[in-house]
């Protein structure tokens, strides 16, 4: 080889690995896969669910191709760029509920399969760096690996610690309101059945029945607080194994209907049952109880400026709807969700009308549509939300379209 040739293997040793990895960084992010789905047998969908997730890896593979030939001074730390970009990372992976030892395999992995490239390029190209060179592209690929690795792990438990907190807070408000709630039917028991105690109240029919229809009413009210503590506690493990058989859509929604019609006659809302509801293979009681949050709420949430407030239950022809689902509408011409709130109002604890309580005479706990989501996931479905403020909203329940037990 020439003295030329010799300088430019070794004094551009820096640039030429660094256009390699730059050139080929979506082959290289390709391969990141196959190694993960080899070694951590991860489904490709929990690793790249999204495009954004897609872009991402090929960007910060080039930022680090980007700093192997950066000048001697330059710490990748100090660049921004790629520590936004690593940010953005765990962000995304705490989104995508990933963990922690997933986070540090993959990039692990990634570490692996950049020096394992480096190691074929320099090979293939006939390129002979020097000691100082070779230690010098290790030293700022391992440095890379691991800057990215720690921003991006520290973004992710700073997010999941966020979380905790706030969930914390939000089971607080939760137990205050929870004991506001019981104490209340408790303290009516206890007065009624101290009053029971006194024979005029006995002998008199009027007063003992006022008395007997006190206890019954609170006794009801307990036992549906109750039954709504433990639906919280489910919330967060799956519920009852599914007891799943061929209903009619329209049988559940005029149960509800008749269940919620006193309500509704309250606040003189209509309730619209369409009569073209599909047959469906599912548990009929999850069922019931995700279309019995969504019309109480439409219930609740009803626009008293409207001269004929209505909720309907209907099953649209969408789109975007795949052979394979079935789709339950259930819609309004409510108050509609604030587009800022749309995203959470599936928390737990989440309210978005909570500030109009008074206003509308409503009290809650912020669990239906919580409890509604976990119902629908439960049946393998999926819940949408669609809402206007001042129209109304739509809440779309896709749910998979299974052949019926006796079916062959």
């Amino acid at each position: 080889m020439s003295d030329s040739g010799h300088s430019k293997s070794t004094a551009g040793f820096a640039n030429v690995v660094s256009e390699r990895v730059a050139a080929e960084r979506h082959a290289l992010a390709r391969h990141w896969l196959r190694r993960l789905n080899d070694l951590l047998t991860v489904e490709p969908n929990e690793v790249f669910p999204s495009e954004q997730l897609l872009d991402h890896i090929p960007a910060l593979i080039g930022e680090i191709a980007a700093y192997l030939r950066a000048p001697a001074d330059q710490e990748i730390a100090a660049n921004t760029v790629v520590i936004e970009k690593a940010r953005q990372l765990g962000s995304l992976r705490y989104e995508q509920r990933a963990s922690v030892h997933q986070l540090l395999r993959e990039y692990e992995i990634l570490a692996d399969i950049l020096e394992a490239f480096v190691t074929e390029e320099t090979e293939r190209l006939g390129l002979r760096p020097s000691a100082r060179e070779c230690f010098e592209l290790l030293r700022r690929l391992t440095r890379a690996s691991g800057i990215l690795m720690r921003t991006t792990v520290d973004t992710f438990v700073a997010e999941y610690m966020k979380a905790i907190e706030d969930r914390n807070e939000r089971l607080k408000a939760f137990n205050r309101m929870a004991s506001h709630e019981l104490r209340t039917p408790i303290g009516t028991l206890v007065f009624a059945a101290t009053a029971l105690e006194h024979a005029e109240v006995r002998a008199d029919p009027a007063r003992l029945e006022k008395v007997s229809a006190a206890i019954t009413t609170n006794a009801q009210r307990l036992a549906w607080l109750v039954e709504t503590l433990q639906r919280v506690t489910r919330l967060t493990d799956r519920l009852d194994t599914p007891s799943e058989q061929t209903i009619d859509v329209a049988t559940i929604a005029g149960e509800v209907a008749r269940q919620l019609a006193e309500m509704a006659s309250s606040r003189n809302v209509r309730i619209i049952v369409d009569t073209h509801l599909p047959e469906v293979n599912l548990d009929p009681a999850r069922l019931e109880l995700a279309l019995m949050n969504l019309v109480a709420n439409a219930i609740k949430y009803s626009d008293p400026e409207k001269a004929d407030p209505f909720v309907e239950i209907t099953s649209p022809t969408l789109p975007d709807a795949a052979e394979s689902e079935c789709v339950i509408c259930v819609r309004d011409n409510g108050l509609g969700i604030p587009e800022a709130n749309r995203a959470a109002i599936f928390d737990r604890f989440f309210r978005a009308h909570a500030h109009m309580d008074a206003e509308l005479g409503v009290t809650g706990w912020g669990l239906g549509l919580a409890i509604t989501a976990d119902c629908v996931q439960a049946m393998g479905g999926r819940i949408e939300c669609e809402s206007v403020v001042g129209e109304g909203s739509r809440f779309f329940i896709r749910l998979p379209v299974k052949p019926s037990r006796g079916a062959k």
